[in-house]
């Protein structure tokens, strides 16, 4: 979503950043791209206004002049306002001294309400809690339906009675379920409209003195802009939240909202949604954010990923492998498998610091990990195991099976024996270079390996 931000600022940072010394002329550029970037992101105008104003006046300041790199002090300066933009540090729920925590989903339909409920129940399951639903969405059609099912997905109980009960008796009903059921977090996902509404508002706002939930969560869409610090307004007046969570943060949209409303409300943001997939939800670090858009990685949000993601006994027992010279094209297909878990190889990208901006912009094609996976998956159990079977008949019957070319088995079967080797050196002392993951040739034939997965 900040691509197009993140390119203007690096570019006008980088200019700073490589300067020794700089000049009043300097910075006052400086402030004017920075400006025009945030404006063409479509950031509030007024936030826009504090946010130059703020970096300005630290720019020009002792902090900076007595500076041994003035240069490099101001690409701190902005980094820091940045965080301080979007929030000073993260902030978590409030937890009920005695359960159930109660936490209530509020917003606009289409901002993706329903299934941001079951990534926040996923998010509470993997962190020890025992979180359930409640569906009190009973007029959008199916809406009950899919909350269901991705409650089924991510292993939460619903709490539902159907679309002819009252929302608020559905939600009462369902904190005493949760109750007597030992649930100690219990997520209640309300009927959001097309635009804000009296109705709307009056039906929250019933359910929430019913119900006293310790946390109101307001979902925004990312991609509506400016319109969506306009509905925040709107929901605080009448309906006080204590948090906000943005979704669809891996759109192609400007990402002013997401810079904005924090500003604008003086609410936490305290979750964000970073893909479709019910596993791509995660707490909000300001921090963090700040460091993506200013080109400068994620590593502590890689190494979170990298942690839920791979199995810490199954690490073990691979490298135990790899010592004994038995790294095998399953093992192979098993690596692939967990970094895609981790997210697109793009989004890996631009978490790592140090990165260059056409090496982050780079198109990645994902399907490449497909063709790779089609191919292994082409061959028999002991071709897996010991390669160096697969001769030329094999080979054609692998390209066959997987929609690839005899030369992209014979480019994958090299890849694995290097791989194998540098992986030995590597775990035996030898030093060289970290392996690199296969990848197939130019010229590979077009949709090959897209139904294998």
């Amino acid at each position: 979503m900040f691509d197009s931000l993140s390119d203007r600022l690096t570019a006008t940072l980088g200019d700073l950043r490589s300067r020794g010394r700089l000049s009043e002329d300097d910075v006052r550029a400086a402030m004017r791209e920075i400006r025009l970037a945030l404006l063409e992101a479509d950031v509030n105008f007024q936030v826009v206004k504090d946010f130059v104003a703020a970096v300005r006046e630290r720019a020009t300041g002792s902090e900076v002049t007595e500076s041994l790199t003035p240069g490099q002090q101001v690409v701190k300066i902005v980094d820091e306002e940045l965080t301080k933009l979007m929030g000073a540090g993260s902030e978590g729920l409030v937890t009920a001294p005695q359960a159930p925590t109660v936490i209530l989903m509020a917003g606009l339909q289409g901002s993706g309400k329903t299934t941001t409920a079951a990534k926040l129940a996923r998010l509470l399951l993997r962190g020890g809690k025992k979180p359930a639903l409640v569906a009190c969405d009973v007029y959008r059609p199916a809406a009950v339906h899919q909350l269901v099912t991705v409650g089924g997905q991510v292993g939460v109980p619903v709490y539902e009675q159907g679309t002819d009960a009252d929302p608020v008796d559905i939600a009462e009903w369902g904190v005493r379920q949760a109750r007597q059921q030992g649930r100690d977090v219990v997520i209640i996902d309300t009927a959001g409209r097309l635009h804000v509404d009296a109705e709307l508002m009056d039906e929250l706002v019933r359910i929430r003195d019913a119900t006293t939930p310790h946390n109101v969560l307001l979902v925004l869409d990312s991609m509506t802009g400016q319109d969506a610090v306009n509905v925040a307004r709107t929901f605080q007046e009448r309906v006080a939240f204590d948090g906000l969570v943005l979704t669809k943060l891996d759109g192609d949209a400007r990402g002013g909202a997401a810079l904005s409303v924090r500003a604008v409300t003086g609410v936490p943001i305290k979750f964000a949604s970073v893909g479709e997939k019910l596993d791509q939800f995660e707490e909000f670090h300001p921090d963090r954010m700040a460091s993506r858009i200013l080109g400068m990685g994620d590593v502590l949000s890689l190494i979170e990923r990298a942690e839920e993601t791979i199995d810490a006994k199954k690490a073990e027992e691979l490298e135990q492998k790899i010592r004994r010279s038995e790294f095998t094209l399953d093992d192979l297909l098993d690596q692939l498998r967990s970094i895609r878990k981790m997210g697109s190889l793009g989004s890996i990208l631009k978490m790592l610091p140090g990165v260059g901006k056409e090496l982050r912009n780079m198109p990645v094609d994902d399907r490449q990990l497909d063709r790779v996976e089609a191919i292994i998956l082409s061959m028999t159990p002991e071709e897996r195991r010991r390669p160096e079977l697969v001769n030329g008949s094999r080979r054609s019957r692998i390209a066959k099976g997987s929609g690839t070319s005899v030369q992209q088995i014979n480019q994958l079967l090299l890849q694995h024996k290097q791989m194998k080797k540098m992986m030995k050196q590597l775990t035996g002392g030898g030093g060289g270079k970290a392996p690199r993951l296969p990848q197939m040739p130019r010229g590979a034939p077009r949709g090959a390996g897209r139904g294998r997965r």
